[in-house]
């Protein structure tokens, strides 16, 4: 039945579809009309450490990119829960998001009262980089390769410690993922953030660390650090002389570092797509690439459900781990 315009009928179903499109228009963002202002981007740890410095890089780019500011908010705590949490609670808008590293994935299991679901209440948005971690100590200390390092925690249980960014923290849970492999008992001290610990180590407050590459490459020699071992499968070009711990007496052991983008839950799909894309395109840029390599890590930008699937992975994996080790918190 066709309805004339004119229709009281046809009057009445405008006003009523109006009301239903006229909200719908005023909560979604296209693309192309976001961002209309500055975002605010959480790193939940201290400034200093290797989040924070990947998330300024790609921040700083990122704004060029958008014509809007991008702002670098550290909420250190709880091993990158507070930052977190607080991103998880924002405004579904696009205008909050976190620079997370692999820590989100680990204080699930290590957590008893966890403040937020990080699969419910945050969205993933893209891995922005991944790497592998080393083992360090003071180069005051009398250890000169891992067998030394192991051989002396063995006879010496429990009386190493190892500092890290915080608990829950990816370089915690480094420094236990390698005393699981190695069998040994080492005490963990927690900081809020790398470069705190690294303070410490160096001082010889504590006598390990298993740390993301660029913060603890960057305090090699000189009195302050010295490294015994990769993490990673292969050894690094810009450390070509250091062995990967697995060749070093721990065969197959392997301990990656990465950095992520999340929004909160129920961010527009047009707004994390947008924001994929364009970390994307930043890190394909031979001048990122240089960037990152100069730290020590790669450049990912992969796909939502990819990095989704990857965090799933590690989810399963840190639990076997925290199992292992009898990790608890709060």
């Amino acid at each position: 039945m066709t309805i004339p315009s004119f229709s009281p009928l046809r009057r009445a179903l405008g006003v009523a579809l109006a009301g239903v499109v006229l909200p719908l228009a005023a909560n979604a963002q296209t693309p192309a009309s976001w961002p209309t202002k500055p975002i605010r981007m959480v790193v939940p740890f201290a400034a200093g450490g290797t989040t924070d410095v990947v998330a300024r890089m790609v921040g700083q780019k990122l704004a060029a990119l958008w014509g809007q500011s991008v702002l670098i908010d550290n909420r250190a705590g709880a091993g990158g829960n507070v930052g977190a949490d607080m991103v998880a609670k924002a405004p579904n808008d696009g205008y909050t998001i976190l620079m997370a590293s692999g820590s989100i994935t680990i204080n699930p299991h290590l957590y008893k009262n966890m403040p937020f679901d990080t699969r419910k209440d945050l969205q993933a948005i893209t891995n922005v980089a991944s790497g592998p971690m080393l083992l360090v100590v003071p180069e005051s200390s009398p250890v000169k390769s891992v067998k030394d390092l192991i051989a002396l925690a063995k006879a010496q249980p429990g009386k190493l410690n190892f500092g890290s960014a915080g608990v829950g923290s990816q370089v915690h849970l480094a420094g236990e993922n390698f005393a699981d492999a190695a069998g040994i008992s080492i005490s963990h001290v927690p900081y809020k953030g790398e470069a705190p610990a690294y303070t410490d180590l160096i001082g010889n407050q504590v006598q390990l660390m298993v740390g993301n590459f660029s913060a603890a490459s960057a305090l090699l020699g000189n009195g302050r650090l010295r490294a015994l071992g990769v993490t990673g499968k292969q050894r690094s070009p810009r450390l070509p002389d250091v062995p990967t711990v697995a060749e070093s007496g721990l065969p197959g052991f392997e301990n990656t570092g990465w950095f992520g983008l999340f929004a909160p839950a129920g961010t527009p799909e047009a707004i994390v797509a947008k924001i994929q894309r364009d970390t994307a395109k930043v890190l394909a840029s031979p001048e990122t690439r240089a960037q990152l390599d100069n730290l020590g890590i790669s450049p990912v930008g992969n796909s939502t459900a990819e990095f989704i699937s990857a965090m799933d992975q590690e989810l399963a994996r840190w639990g076997v781990v925290v199992k292992n080790r009898g990790l608890v918190a709060n």
